[in-house]
């Protein structure tokens, strides 16, 4: 759309003629208005996205593949206000991974360490959002020497 900056018309009037093939394409029951229960059962789902450390990003109707095991998935956008229950239960993992080291549970010790590393994974990930740096740009001068 860029280079279409002087006439945006035209590219919005091609992205609607676009839409509007892609719609003509597809089932139209897929246009229908949803049922009560549809649209409770759409509702829900966005309440149930917040968990104790975050918000799940899966999508509406799909299942959660770690079992709600959030520290493990990639979906779980962590949030910065619960680090502290973050880093509880880092140091607890790591605790349960010595008692199953010390106890001989090699596929308990395999599944904390997934576990471990989950959630030293979100920890990076709030520490990384926290840090706004400020880069210094300077003050822009004028050349001289015709240049």
């Amino acid at each position: 759309m860029g280079y279409k900056a002087i006439y945006p018309a035209e590219t919005i009037e091609a992205h609607r003629a676009f839409i509007a093939r892609r719609r003509a394409a597809r089932p139209s029951d897929e246009y229908r208005t949803p049922t009560e229960e549809e649209w409770d059962a759409f509702l829900a789902h966005f309440e149930k996205r917040k968990v104790s450390i975050g918000t799940c990003a899966r999508a509406f109707s799909s299942p959660c593949f770690h079992e709600h095991a959030c520290v493990r998935c990639s979906l779980l956008r962590p949030d910065p206000a619960p680090r502290g229950r973050l880093g509880e239960i880092r140091d607890n993992l790591v605790a349960r991974i010595a008692e199953a080291e010390r106890e001989g549970w090699l596929g308990e010790v395999e599944g904390l360490k997934v576990s471990l590393a989950g959630a030293e994974d979100k920890l990076a990930q709030i520490d990384r959002r926290s840090q706004k740096a400020t880069i210094s740009l300077g003050m822009p001068t004028t050349r001289s020497g015709g240049r």
